[in-house]
């Protein structure tokens, strides 16, 4: 496969970035806007999410059923998603449908009508949301886990917003935060299929026109504190999120926090998957993960288990990040490796991934970073590394989130002194 990555920026400050990839038959373009939760104030919070919602209910000259039909009618996809630093707008289409991308995601992003009827027709169906994810345990448990590690700062609350604010919410908020953080200097176009770049600068200089071209704007600064939430409630499972503040993408133990949540819960023949599943039947999932934002992050292990097994399963859960702060095997390390490695590469044949890798690197790194830089940087790590980020993250402040019947969780004092011993 034949790969050439171009970047442009545009008089405007607006900046494309494409991956020509010769041998696929499609194209995806994308529009990553660097505004999500992060950016809001207490009182919008769920303003990035609803104005996501709102960007395909219709433009001045296209109606909520004419954009789905446009799309479809060539056999395309089209969607968004929130973030909690950004948003994003994307299209996946035939590589001879890419025009027609463009002018969709553009008229979206600068024409939209926020017509008042759809306004309050997509408020009933964020509030279903609000009221589907509160009924689903092993969804909101992270929200709650999220706002105990950050409470009252725009890190910590939810991106989907609350029910009181979200029916509150009205047009001219929607109409006003998009014209503080919707502008060229906050936004990155990418493309990566079988394009050509100039055509598609093209594409974006005439439909992007119309995007303000006003400096970026800045989110607010995050403060990881920690903590705990516990919710006694009448479920069959009990769900538990334990966590930790973790690193940055820039920190320079970003790579070695990526490998310690592989080998610690990150697959099938992970330490906590086969100590806690296998070996002892304790749970039917369990998994780490690492969240990583541009000041700081969030280590986090998942557990869903019931209410009997808790007494267990917390004294064997702590006892792995102990043991992963001194015993690490080579082989152990190497797996881990592979299927980081492995993952990377695997998703550059995705042109979905490329287009979202493209732009996010330019709005976090202001660069594109090699593929081989970062193949160089996993292959860097050693055991030593791994060991000593597992110290650091570890021996700090933890933050508990744990519900359906929990009683027998001990709090996140002891926990704490548990693994500070």
């Amino acid at each position: 496969m034949t790969e050439q990555i171009n970047v442009t920026r545009l008089p405007s400050g607006l900046t494309v970035v494409t991956e020509h990839m010769e041998r696929v038959e499609t194209v995806s373009f994308g529009a990553y806007v660097a505004a999500g939760t992060c950016h809001e104030h207490a009182a919008e919070n769920g303003v990035s999410h609803f104005l996501e919602h709102m960007a395909f209910k219709g433009t001045d000259s296209r109606s909520a059923a004419g954009i789905a039909e446009e799309i479809e009618n060539v056999g395309g996809h089209i969607n968004a998603y929130t973030a909690r630093e950004h948003t994003a707008y994307y299209v996946k289409l035939l590589k001879e449908d890419l025009k027609l991308g463009v002018d969709i995601i553009g008229d979206i992003l600068t024409h939209s009508t926020f017509a008042p009827d759809e306004v309050e027709r997509e408020r009933g169906v964020i509030l279903q949301e609000i009221g589907q994810a509160n009924d689903t345990p092993d969804d909101i448990i992270f929200d709650h886990f999220q706002e105990t590690a950050f409470p009252g700062q725009p890190m910590g609350r939810p991106t989907l917003g609350t029910e009181p604010l979200i029916r509150e919410m009205s047009r001219e908020t929607l109409m006003r935060y998009m014209r503080t953080h919707y502008t060229t200097a906050n936004t990155v176009i990418a493309a990566a299929g079988n394009l050509a770049h100039d055509d598609v600068v093209a594409l974006v200089q005439r439909h992007f026109a119309d995007l303000p071209a006003q400096a970026g704007s800045a989110s607010f600064e995050s403060r990881y504190l920690g903590g705990e939430f516990r919710k006694e409630k009448d479920l069959d499972q009990a769900h538990v999120v334990l966590g930790f503040p973790s690193v940055g993408y820039g920190d320079p133990d970003y790579y070695p926090v990526l490998l310690l949540s592989t080998l610690l819960g990150g697959g099938m023949s992970s330490r906590l998957f086969q100590e806690i599943r296998e070996k002892r039947g304790l749970v039917y999932s369990v998994y780490s993960f690492n969240a990583p934002f541009r000041d700081g992050g969030l280590f986090g292990i998942y557990a869903g288990t019931g209410g009997d097994q808790i007494e267990e399963l917390v004294p064997v859960t702590l006892e792995e990040l102990r043991k992963v702060q001194t015993r690490i095997g080579q082989d152990e390390l190497n797996r881990a490796r592979a299927q980081l490695k492995s993952s990377l590469l695997m998703s550059l044949e995705s042109t979905g991934s490329r287009c979202e890798q493209l732009a996010r690197q330019l709005q976090i790194f202001g660069r594109l970073i090699p593929t081989a830089e970062t193949v160089a940087r996993i292959d860097a790590v050693g055991i030593g590394d791994v060991q000593r980020v597992a110290a650091r993250l570890f021996r700090g402040r933890p933050t508990l989130a744990s519900l359906g019947p929990v009683s027998q969780m001990p709090d996140v004092a002891a926990i704490a002194e548990a693994l500070a011993a």
